[in-house]
């Protein structure tokens, strides 16, 4: 059996790299290294897989989230409604913005943000929610976008952990994530679903007048070349980085797939060990594209198992370590630490198994024998 890797992108790489460094090559023949052609071929093959009006592609999805933000003409002091659960790009955004995040805490089954709890959050400097569909999994758009229909707010969906993932409404009707809300993000960072070589992000949205600001944001405030209508940031995607997506974009639903697979496998070995709790998925198999396939370890014993997995030369990852409120940079935003009693849970809990597009069933039977042994 081969080495198991947290992720394995040279495996997945090695599969595509005749198109990959076929496509490479054409930009650096053509030289057109910043908004190439492959750069404008990447924007309209993204929009016609989401069925979107507008992708604007970005430098990473930091800057996709910090844009985005920027085109809602929002004054400092201004709330925006998000989760304690998450990457720091969530959080930093706003900060960096001079804007006041409030979060909130997380369903303990999902990990995602609890829409039972944005409500009582709601006053009048409120102005955005981002939900973040974290790890993989959407979160519940339809009661979210009702909220913020009800209370004048934008919608800007954190999609950097779910591109390709399906929201399923009420009447069974089924959207791609990072479609539903008013804005949405997502990152290329290479470990992603759908990822680079580098860094990368992009903006969605099918407002016509938001496209508009974004591109003029994303691009030194420019609308007409030197001419600077707005305050805006440099933030493009570079032309090879494009040209990569441009391939894998094609294998994104099966790379999503093959993700769903071994997660299943994952299911049918771990379900039945008491002490683990697997992923729970609140609706259809194609809700959930398992970025990261995370359980959550009953009775205390995640560090000692973190400890079995590293011993038995099994990676791991802990997504995440704090929440919001104890992070050092963040914790002065927030008064009480009881605010968030599942978060302060789940993150003694949490732990995430290997996944990717190469994992294979001999791995996956290894690592679940690893565990199940653990718990015997």
């Amino acid at each position: 059996m081969k080495k198991i890797n947290m992720v394995d992108l040279n495996g997945q790489y090695r599969k595509i790299r005749w198109q990959v460094n076929r496509e490479i090559k054409k930009v650096i023949k053509s030289s057109s290294f910043i908004n190439g052609p492959s750069v404008k071929e990447f924007q309209s093959n993204l929009e016609n897989y989401l069925g979107v009006r507008h992708v604007i592609p970005c430098a990473n999805g930091t800057d996709a989230l910090q844009v985005a933000l920027m085109s809602l003409n929002l004054k400092k002091g201004d709330e925006i409604i998000t989760t304690n659960f998450s990457f720091a790009s969530t959080i930093e955004v706003i900060l960096l913005l001079g804007l006041k995040p409030v979060v909130v805490d997380i369903d303990p089954k999902t990990f995602n943000l609890n829409t039972s709890l944005i409500k009582s959050k709601i006053n009048d400097k409120t102005k955005a929610i981002i939900p973040v569909h974290l790890f993989g999994q959407t979160c519940d758009m339809e009661e979210i976008v009702e909220i913020a229909n009800k209370n004048n707010l934008f919608v800007i969906e954190d999609n950097a952990q779910a591109l390709g993932s399906k929201y399923k409404f009420s009447n069974s009707k089924k959207q791609f994530a990072g479609t539903i809300g008013d804005i949405s993000t997502t990152s290329f960072f290479p470990s992603k679903n759908l990822g680079c070589y580098g860094d990368g992000g992009a903006i969605i949205t099918n407002s016509d007048n938001l496209a508009y600001k974004l591109r003029g944001l994303v691009n030194h405030g420019m609308y007409e070349r030197y001419y600077h209508d707005e305050v805006g940031v440099n933030s493009r995607l570079d032309s090879i980085q494009a040209a990569i997506l441009n391939v894998k974009l094609k294998y994104l639903d099966k790379y999503n797939n093959r993700r769903q697979h071994s997660a299943k496998l994952y299911n049918e070995a771990l379900n039945k060990v008491e002490s683990i709790e697997t992923p729970f998925v609140e609706s259809d198999p194609d809700t959930h594209v398992y970025h990261q396939y995370t359980l959550k370890v009953k009775d205390g014993k995640r560090d000692e198992l973190a400890e079995h997995l590293l011993n038995n030369s099994i990676p791991f990852g802990i997504y995440y370590p704090l929440g919001f409120h104890e992070q050092k940079a963040y914790k002065q935003e927030f008064t009480n630490d009881k605010d968030f009693p599942v978060t302060n849970k789940v993150k003694n809990e949490v732990i995430s198994l290997p996944m990717h597009t190469e994992l294979s069933k001999s791995q996956i039977k290894y690592i679940t024998n690893t565990i199940s042994s653990f718990f015997e």
